[in-house]
């Protein structure tokens, strides 16, 4: 019994030495050498500062949120991820005397969007295809809200943890050349449609030249989703809404 005392007030006193160190994720996630350590990702990780968590092969690494806290849990560190982060990003750093022990490190203080997969051409962005990320500086027309990527096609390639940019996507087209869509005018209660063969490609909100199957003559309509047009007051209505971006979703 006078053992089991002892032992049991020994592990009690040990407790506090043994609980975990709170640590919080740097502002500028990057590694100069492709070793993403703890000490990349987090301040004030002290002697665990070397322990690996991943290597990067190219100019980002995309790491699980998760599964580095676990790495970070069992080298004694508590990270509480209180804002729910799902991915960090690590980027290809630069190595240089400033980044010598006991000498500070510039971080990033500008926030953008950057793509959390990669994508192919032609792809549709999805919500869950962007995350905000710290970078030094914005790319060429960064986006300022999600919004303005999200439903627009990739125009080339898009590499995961690349900055986004608006010059990366385009409207999504609905209408193709040669297909038949259906053309309706409504105004005052009076609807028409008809059937036409589209001459060009357009997204929705865009003008596309559309053939009368029937009299074959050529008119401007505004495309409004896969198949369909406008021609009319409405059409005219859409294409006076600048500020409003049709975009397949």
């Amino acid at each position: 019994m006078k053992r089991l005392l002892i032992t049991t007030c020994c592990l009690l006193l040990a407790g506090p030495a043994l609980a975990a160190q709170t640590v919080s994720l740097r502002m500028d996630t990057t590694d100069a050498d492709g070793r993403v350590t703890l000490g990349d990702l987090f301040e004030g990780t002290g002697a665990v500062s070397e322990t690996l968590v991943a290597n990067r092969v190219g100019a980002t690494a995309v790491l699980d949120a998760g599964q580095v806290q676990a790495v970070a849990r069992r080298a004694g560190l508590d990270w509480s991820n209180a804002q729910g982060l799902r991915r960090i990003i690590v980027r290809q750093g630069v190595e240089s005397p400033a980044t010598a022990p006991g000498v500070v490190r510039a971080r990033a203080n500008v926030e953008v969007l950057a793509y959390a997969r990669s994508l192919a051409a032609g792809e549709i962005v999805q919500p869950q295809d962007l995350i905000w990320i710290k970078a030094a500086a914005s790319p060429a027309e960064a986006p300022q809200d999600a919004d303005a990527l999200i439903g627009m096609t990739a125009k080339r390639a898009l590499r995961e943890g690349a900055a986004a940019s608006l010059r990366d996507v385009a409207a999504a087209q609905v209408i193709k050349t040669g297909d038949i869509i259906t053309v309706t005018y409504e105004n005052g209660g009076i609807s028409l449609a008809l059937q036409a063969k589209a001459m060009t490609a357009a997204a929705a909100g865009e003008v596309v030249s559309v053939q009368n199957t029937q009299s074959k003559k050529i008119i401007q309509a505004v495309a409004t989703g896969p198949g369909s047009a406008l021609v009319g007051p409405q059409a005219q209505a859409m294409q006076n809404r600048p500020s409003v971006r049709y975009a397949a979703r």
